[in-house]
């Protein structure tokens, strides 16, 4: 069928990627503990895209003057708050149909709407409300006609009641409801409660549901109607108006908490609240009803991913243990491994340690000088920036490129700016109109003066020892002069953007990258117009660009084979007259897959790069990403094997379709995982090096 519109929209695409995750709490052959981190996953997803994304165009709705990149809000808003009610009921149905009583099955119980009436329940319930809850509450009466505050994503009861008759004369008087709103103290508690254990089974309750059992305790005075779960997300943007005058830094620190307080994105409520009270909220807290957000009985559902489970790690998915690669281990330094060759390690497949180990060598190699490294995302208490305080002390020279300006974790960032600062590592902040999203670190030796072997470290994802356990990613080594030159040229961009750097080996984004990626693409087609194979193979998170995208139809129009694997945002629309050479894989399984891969055919001379950056506009537009070659034969059939096992994969793997469906392959093939599968490739691969050595020996 012929589809209108030639691009997607960008946030309906991700509601289809969001969809797809809640699809994996569904899969009956994930443990009962995977599930359920599918629920938290999809929850916590939701609640930042309303922060970031609808908030955006519920400012658009009613400042459209001051948003003219984004035409129609209203109607989109409407659309994606109707998907999103969609999915809730359809979260609903697998919370409560099938993870619920799967629990009970193995020995757990979650008591919902209420609380459990056995006995010893009710009494430990009594006791934890008066001896433990009750100082953490602070109910207020909401009056008419004044504004109040809801704190940012939240948990809070909204309360309906009625002033009690003072005698028997009143009773028949009608009386005028109340209304209160109460937080739920999830800061000072669990969110889950254990309860005593009965009939063999763990029991737990929200901490929702042990606040509602202490209502009336709370309002003497008053009849208690009901309570509904609700909350509210803000807006996450910083509100800074202008990055290129005064202290960039100082503005973000001032601004942060501005992100508590923002407008309102979206009240989420319990779609069981009664209208009097819900309209009552909105009044209270200026809401519209476009931001109007209706869920089950729970909010922050993210929550489950702190769900206890008594019997662990029974239940849970085993995630298998990182593979150290025996030429690494062999070699014993990283410095001599990447003199012998080049390298690419698979995350989490293959240990990040041995990224912790570059940085550590370089902080104890006499004849390094300098090392520099860009800095994203870090873990708390990240080993990377201990590392590199280390060098400090080791008097070698640091420089790291700080982005404070990555969202959420713009505190995280200053915090370790400023350790890092006082250990006497020069710190670049970020760059005012841009973002620098490139992952690389350079370890530089010199001797009197001049540069000798060095090397460099070049990846797809973040210098994060904790997501790379968690997301899908490559990381490259080389000490080929030809990428130092390029990232030393990059290091000094970074610091003074009066001169683009020339560059050999690196397409950099706001240099040369549109424009190379334009002319591989143009290759392609030359190739198809004159009767040989043309094919690209695109693997990113994103891709939103209409300039690539429509570069991409050309090419499928001039018979150009494009195979896409796009986990989230996908503005390509597929299976059209313009696009019937292009098929869009969705790969959504227990690591998140987060690699960016570019391979070009060129008439069997393969080329490949692996990336930073997706094509979304932000990546494109406003960032400076990376994107580097991967020359060596053996490091790019590595790669494309496992590309191959992602564009086979029938269990996993979902065609999107000119709806945005997530379609499920149908296959008479051997059921195929690409995760697993390219896992047992590498210990396969790792298997072999090792016993060539001991033949060797």
């Amino acid at each position: 069928m012929l589809i209108e519109q030639q691009f997607f929209n960008r946030d309906i695409s991700w509601l289809s990627f969001n969809h797809r995750v809640l699809e994996e709490a569904k899969d009956i052959s994930l443990p009962l503990f995977e599930r359920l981190k599918f629920l938290a996953i999809y929850s916590n997803n939701l609640d930042e895209f309303y922060k970031v994304r609808v908030a955006e165009y519920r400012n658009a709705t009613l400042h459209p003057e001051s948003y003219p990149d984004i035409p129609h809000a209203k109607v989109t808003l409407e659309k994606i708050n109707t998907i999103v009610g969609q999915h809730w009921i359809e979260y609903s149905k697998i919370f409560k149909g099938q993870i619920l009583p799967l629990m009970e099955e193995n020995g757990i119980t979650l008591h919902l709407d209420g609380y459990s009436n056995k006995t010893e329940h009710m009494q430990f319930i009594d006791n934890f409300f008066n001896t433990e809850l009750i100082p953490y509450c602070q109910p207020v009466l909401l009056n008419k006609g004044t504004r109040s505050f809801m704190r940012d994503n939240r948990l809070y009861l909204a309360v309906k009641l009625y002033r009690k008759h003072k005698n028997k004369d009143k009773k028949n008087k009608k009386r005028r409801a109340r209304y209160a709103l109460i937080k739920v103290p999830t800061n000072d508690h669990p969110r889950f409660i254990k309860l005593p254990q009965v009939d063999k089974q763990h029991h737990y309750m929200f901490l929702d549901d042990a606040l509602r059992y202490g209502l009336p305790e709370l309002f003497p005075g008053y009849d208690v109607v009901g309570s509904w779960g609700v909350k509210i997300t803000r807006n996450a943007d910083l509100g800074i108006e202008d990055e290129f005058w005064g202290d960039l830094v100082e503005k973000i620190r001032k601004n942060l908490a501005l992100r508590k307080t923002g407008t309102p994105a979206g009240l989420y409520h319990d779609r069981a609240i009664p209208s009097d009270v819900l309209n009552f909220l909105m009044d209270s807290f200026d809401i519209k009803p476009i931001e109007l957000v209706e869920t089950g009985s729970y909010q922050n559902l993210h929550d489950f991913f702190s769900f206890p489970n008594p019997f662990s790690p029974k239940l849970e998915w085993q995630a298998p243990k990182p593979i150290k690669p025996f030429e690494l281990e062999e070699a014993g330094s990283m410095f001599e491994a990447i003199k012998r060759k080049e390298r690419v390690l698979h995350y989490p497949y293959h240990s990040f340690d041995y990224v912790i180990q570059f940085l550590r060598e370089a902080a104890t190699d006499d004849k390094v000088d300098e090392i520099k490294v860009t800095q994203y995302r870090v873990a708390s208490n990240s080993e990377v920036v201990g590392a590199l305080i280390f060098a400090a002390h080791n008097k070698k020279k640091v420089t790291v490129f700080v982005e404070v300006k990555a969202r959420f974790d713009e505190e995280n960032n200053l915090y370790f700016a400023r350790q890092m600062e006082k250990a006497g590592i020069k710190i670049i902040y970020s760059i005012p109109g841009l973002k620098v999203h490139a992952k690389m670190a350079l370890a530089i030796r010199r001797a009197n003066g001049e540069r000798k072997r060095s090397f460099a470290y070049l990846s797809t994802g973040n210098f994060n020892e904790k997501t790379a356990r968690l997301y899908a990613d490559h990381g490259f080594f080389t000490c080929n002069d030809a990428y130092l030159d390029d990232m030393e040229a990059l290091f000094k961009y970074l610091e003074d953007q009066s001169t683009k750097p020339k560059l050999n080996k690196l397409l950099i984004t706001q240099i040369n990258l549109r424009k190379q990626i334009m002319k591989r693409i143009n290759r392609e087609i030359e190739l198809s117009k004159n009767g040989k194979q043309g094919y690209i193979l695109l693997k990113m998170n994103g891709i939103q660009n209409k300039n690539l995208i429509s570069k991409l139809y050309e090419a499928s129009q001039a018979g150009v084979k494009i195979d896409l694997i796009v986990r989230g945002i996908c503005c390509l629309v597929p299976n059209q007259p313009y696009s019937e050479n292009i098929r869009v894989l969705r790969l959504v399984d227990s690591y998140l897959e987060h690699a960016r891969i570019w391979v070009f055919g060129n008439n069997n001379n393969t080329e490949m790069f692996l990336s930073s950056a997706d094509w979304l506009n932000r990546n494109i537009n406003r960032r400076i990403e990376t994107a580097f070659p991967i020359e060596q034969p053996e490091l790019k059939a590595e790669i494309l094997t496992m590309l191959e096992m992602q564009l086979a994969d029938n269990v996993k793997a979902r065609n999107i379709d000119e709806y945005l469906n997530n379609v499920r392959i149908e296959s008479n093939s051997k059921p195929l995982k690409a995760q697993q599968a390219f896992y047992q490739y590498l210990l396969q691969l790792d298997t072999i090096v090792r016993e060539d050595y001991k033949k060797q020996k």
